[in-house]
């Protein structure tokens, strides 16, 4: 019998020397965010994540204090203009995007509330916007799965041909950090491409994604109010820390040097977390992603991307 489990036993333990293996690589400095994004990737889809729950537990608390430190690298001045600038793209773009969405998804065919959850995650703030929306809405486990598994599909896949995208078409550092915020889904793939891009790039996609999260709770309290429904509004608390660090950073001029460091650990920090997702992604998120749901959100994505980047570029949006 102890013969028998040998085999299990080694798997185990090699998948877990390569999680720590990865995991400390993707803590060294100079180490892309890319890079650590298709370790993590790797790990989960051909090896499988020895310890899934914790990791995925980690990230979402490690990208909580990531975005939170990134607020060192930016004058709360900078924060403002950024964000000002950005209410009424957003709201227009919002509101175009969960519309494209609904009819797409009735297009396609796709239950309403998947094709809810995935237009508001792409409209807004990905999982983070599906995690809100959908007890309001009363979607059920499979819905919520089927967009998630659709959003973190595209988050990863945003996360490597954005900046390849934005090189190849010579993008300023303000216009891709201005795309990346308006068309990536989540925070996380948002400051991930950002940094892989440019530190300016990575400031002001960090700071209007931040903005653009923030209209979660809005949002969410006015599709409870639509449909009568008790359930309240999960704030954002971490783009409060992020506007804290900010704070403290132009309060504080004379400690530049303390900020920058702060803002350094904290762009590694997201580098960890990015492998923590890749991780978290394994062959049974695949394929619970059905064709006609991943379709939904990919020609949903493209539209906004495509749509977005042409006013970036033509200076519609700027």
């Amino acid at each position: 019998m102890d013969a028998l489990t040998i085999p299990g036993q080694k798997r185990t333990r090699s998948s877990q020397v390569l999680f720590v293996v990865l995991l400390l690589s993707s803590c060294v400095p100079g180490v892309s965010p890319a890079a650590a994004l298709a370790g993590g990737l790797g790990l989960g889809l051909l090896v499988g994540n020895p310890w899934l729950p914790a990791s995925s537990r980690a990230s979402k608390q490690l990208l909580q204090v990531s975005v939170a430190g990134l607020g060192f690298g930016l004058g709360i001045g900078q924060v403002w203009e950024a964000g000002r600038a950005g209410v009424v793209y957003t709201a227009v773009g919002i509101s175009a995007t969960v519309a494209a969405g609904l009819l797409l998804g009735r297009f396609l065919r796709i239950r309403s509330k998947t094709a809810a959850l995935v237009s508001f995650g792409t409209a807004i703030c990905g999982g983070s916007a599906i995690a809100a929306v959908a007890p309001v809405i009363e979607a059920g486990a499979g819905d919520m799965a089927v967009s998630l598994a659709t959003v973190f599909t595209l988050n990863a896949m945003a996360l490597v041909l954005f900046p390849l995208v934005g090189h190849a078409l010579g993008l300023t550092q303000r216009q891709f950090g201005l795309w990346a915020a308006l068309a990536i889904h989540d925070t996380s793939s948002v400051v991930g491409a950002g940094a892989a891009y440019g530190r300016q790039a990575l400031a002001l996609a960090t700071t209007i994604k931040l903005a653009r999260a923030a209209w979660i709770v809005p949002v969410t309290l006015a599709l409870a109010w639509v449909r009568r429904s008790r359930t309240r509004a999960a704030f954002p608390w971490f783009i409060l820390a992020f506007l804290a660090a900010s704070g403290v950073r132009t309060a504080v001029p004379g400690l530049g040097a303390v900020w920058a460091g702060l803002f350094d650990v904290a762009r590694q920090t997201l580098v960890v977390t990015l492998f923590l997702i890749g991780a978290a992604f394994d062959r049974e998120t695949f394929r619970s992603v059905g064709v006609r749901p991943l379709a939904h959100g990919v020609f949903l994505w493209l539209a906004v991307a495509g749509t977005t980047l042409f006013a970036v570029v033509h200076g519609v949006i700027r």
